[in-house]
């Protein structure tokens, strides 16, 4: 399913964020940052991209599977979502 414009652009405000954060990441290594700091940063953009990742198949589940149902083609939306879902893991 293709993602909304509201969507999409709710997506890329997060995923700019997450961009700047690891770009602050990366500063801290280069400026010799402890060790349990930059931990603790990379740890927050994983858990920024896991909700991000939450987000996109939120919206998947929303423009694939609901107007399917009315179609009667459930079987190829939920395939659709399951591939997503299963590469994400």
């Amino acid at each position: 399913g293709d993602m909304t414009a509201k969507g999409r652009h709710t997506i890329e405000a997060r995923l700019a964020r997450i961009e700047g954060h690891i770009h602050a990441v990366h500063r801290m290594a280069h400026d010799g940052k402890s060790y349990p700091e930059i931990v603790h940063q990379i740890a927050a953009v994983r858990s920024s991209l896991d909700s991000v990742l939450q987000a996109i198949v939120d919206e998947l589940a929303d423009n694939c599977v609901h107007p399917a149902a009315s179609r009667a083609s459930v079987t190829s939306a939920v395939e659709e979502l399951r591939t997503v879902v299963a590469s994400a893991l």
